[in-house]
C-alpha cells in the first residue's frame, strides 16, 4: 500500500533541465489536473447536496425522484474518471510495497518503469474501448432507462478523456527518466 512518496520521487521541474517539452507538458498536465481536481471537488459536494435532498425528498414529502440517483452517479462517474491523471501524478494509487525495501534502486527504477508500461497499455486499451462506447452512444443517441432519460455518451465522454489524461500521465512518467530527470 502506497503511505507516502518514495525516496525516489522527485520533483518533476528536474525535467526541465533536458527536455523543455517534457518540463512544458509535465506543467501543462499538472495545471489540467489542479482545475479538474477543483471541479471534481464541486462535483462530489453537488452529489451529497443531490443524494441528500433525494433521501430527505422521499422521506418528508413521499416526493419521486426521476433524476436525483443518475445526476448523483454522472458527477461520480465523472469526479472518479477525470481525477485519475491527478492522482497518478502523484503516485497516490493503491500499490504494493512488499519488494521495495528488497531490491536495490536501479531494480526499483526498471520495477516502477514496467509496471507503468504495463499500467499505460491497460489504460489505453480502456482509454480506447471508451472513446468507440461514448461515440456509439452518441451516434445511437443512447439514454439511460430512466424516465429521465439523459444521454449515456455524457459519462463515457467523462471515462474515456478521464482514461486518456491518464495515458498521458502514464506516458509522461515514462518518459521522464529518458528525458534526465528523476522518476515521479
Amino acid at each position: 500500500m502506497m503511505h507516502g512518496p518514495l525516496p525516489d520521487q522527485n520533483d518533476l521541474s528536474a525535467a526541465a533541465t533536458s527536455s523543455p517539452l517534457v518540463a512544458a507538458v509535465g506543467q501543462m498536465l499538472a495545471l489540467c489536473n489542479r482545475v479538474i481536481v477543483f471541479f471534481a471537488a464541486i462535483a462530489l459536494i453537488a452529489a451529497c447536496v443531490i443524494l441528500s435532498y433525494s433521501v430527505l425528498g422521499r422521506a418528508l414529502f413521499h416526493s419521486a425522484n426521476y433524476w436525483q440517483d443518475e445526476a448523483a452517479v454522472f458527477l461520480l462517474v465523472g469526479a472518479t474518471f477525470m481525477t485519475a491523471a491527478y492522482v497518478q501524478g502523484q503516485r497516490g494509487h493503491i500499490g504494493i510495497e512488499a519488494f521495495v525495501g528488497l531490491m536495490s534502486p536501479l531494480a526499483n527504477r526498471i520495477r516502477l518503469w514496467l509496471v507503468d508500461v504495463a499500467s499505460l497499455l491497460f489504460c489505453a486499451f480502456f482509454a480506447w474501448k471508451s472513446w468507440t462506447l461514448a461515440h456509439e452512444a452518441y451516434v445511437d443517441g443512447q439514454v439511460s432507462n430512466s424516465m429521465w432519460s439523459p444521454p449515456l455518451a455524457i459519462p463515457y465522454v467523462l471515462m474515456a478523456l478521464g482514461m486518456s489524461l491518464l495515458c498521458l500521465q502514464i506516458l509522461l512518467q515514462i518518459i521522464i527518466p529518458f528525458a534526465g530527470a528523476s522518476r515521479r
